[in-house]
């Protein structure tokens, strides 16, 4: 950019992530003056947390494959991805002079790992193209005349616009702005919402016992497989927490948990702690003699397995099993472990539900509110992490940029 102003309409954007600021960057690339509002001290704030450890903008995998990510979503999110999916992504980073790499897992990465250049290129190239940003303004909904109430720190204003993009983010991290405080105002104008639930989550289970809980909670259980019901074993890493589990592995399979959980009340997992090894080798090694040694010494020197995984392994096994080297085996390749609820939401790094696809036309525009577009993570789609929910989010703010200038056209039409 940047682009004189061409254009003698005005759009507001509400919500300074990557979705609002994308259709932003979109609208003010056409010459329309845009004025983004955001409840923070500044934007951009959940979008440098998850770069805290090396910022995961997107994933190198492979189109099919990747669009599976979205699960029931995959047709709708595959619109959005249709122009400005991974790699066009990554050509826009390149345009802001910042470098990409494809990591070891296909993720990919901006080359020094950090959110922070990424957004302050971004930022001065809105600036410099007219993007009028305004923070500590809280958005409150619509007066009757259908323009905009926002607070700030001088009290209540009232903001008048073409049409608004709406890019509130979801339920997750409310002290950085994701507090779902927009579900309620757009109910009120006939917007049906669905429910706003965790996920990318940890889980609780009934309780650890206390030694397992003051020794090894946060510890991780590494190259190790989880599997549920009938899908797939994932292969991964996961942390055990004073109340249950989190980590990559387990919210990769989040969703699938929370429904299991909301049908039948729990969502048992069966997990490999030794996937390198099927199970006669497993039998074969605990079945040697171990004449006055103890089993969580024959474990250890059989088969390498101590620490948290042994003692996990004797959290969820009785005396019996334990003792017995078959039944050990067995439990060592398919432990079952019982989640029983989510950690809460707030807690959670995305969330699920949000404006269903159904209350949006094509465009991302609020079928009950002409003109009212709606991107990021308020709609109702869910992804793993891994680079799909920042990609997502990008093109369905681009999307709804373009929606909205579309909709300008049409409105201009004589």
């Amino acid at each position: 950019m940047p682009a004189a102003t061409v254009s003698p309409h005005r759009v507001a954007v509400i919500g300074g992530g990557p979705a609002g600021l994308m259709a932003a960057e979109v609208l003010a690339a056409a010459g329309v003056q845009v004025d983004l509002y955001d409840a923070m001290p500044s934007v951009g704030r959940k979008f440098l947390l998850a770069g805290v450890g090396g910022m995961n903008i997107t994933h190198s995998e492979a189109k099919d494959a990747f669009l599976g990510r979205y699960r029931e979503r995959r047709e709708e999110v595959a619109r959005l991805l249709a122009d400005f999916d991974a790699d066009a992504l990554r050509q826009w980073i390149h345009g802001l002079g910042i470098d990409t790499f494809v990591g070891t897992s296909g993720r990919v990465f901006p080359t020094d790992m950090k959110a922070a250049p990424l957004l302050r290129a971004w930022l001065k190239r809105l600036r410099d193209a007219g993007v009028q940003i305004h923070t500590r303004q809280r958005w409150l909904g619509w007066n009757a005349d259908g323009s905009l109430r926002l607070r700030g720190v001088d009290g209540e204003q009232t903001v008048r616009a073409d049409a608004c993009v709406l890019a509130l983010g979801g339920g997750s991290w409310a002290r950085l702005g994701s507090d779902g405080a927009w579900v309620p105002l757009l109910a009120q104008r006939g917007v049906t919402v669905a429910a706003l639930q965790p996920a990318n989550c940890g889980f609780e289970v009934g309780g650890w016992s206390a030694l397992l809980r003051d020794k090894f909670a946060g510890a991780p259980l590494k190259n190790v497989s989880l599997r549920l019901g009938d899908q797939p074993a994932r292969r991964g890493e996961f942390i055990l927490t004073r109340d249950g589990v989190e980590g990559s592995l387990v919210y990769a399979l989040s969703a699938a948990i929370r429904e299991r959980i909301a049908q039948g009340g729990s969502a048992t997992l069966h997990l490999d702690l030794l996937p390198d090894r099927p199970l006669d080798k497993v039998i074969a090694a605990l079945s040697k003699p171990r004449g006055s040694r103890s089993m969580a010494k024959h474990l250890h020197g059989q088969l390498g397995l101590d620490g948290v995984k042994a003692a996990l392994l004797r959290e969820l096994t009785d005396a019996a099993q334990f003792a017995e080297p078959s039944a050990l085996a067995t439990a060592i390749k398919t432990l079952p472990l019982t989640l029983l609820r989510p950690r809460p939401l707030d807690e959670a790094i995305s969330s699920a539900g949000g404006v269903p696809f159904e209350a949006l036309d094509t465009s991302l525009m609020l079928r009950q509110l002409p003109g009212v577009f709606c991107a990021g993570e308020m709609l109702d789609w869910e992804a793993p992490t891994g680079g799909y929910l920042l990609t997502a989010c990008f093109a369905s703010g681009r999307s709804a940029g373009l929606g909205a200038l579309a909709w300008l056209k049409s409105q201009s039409a004589p």
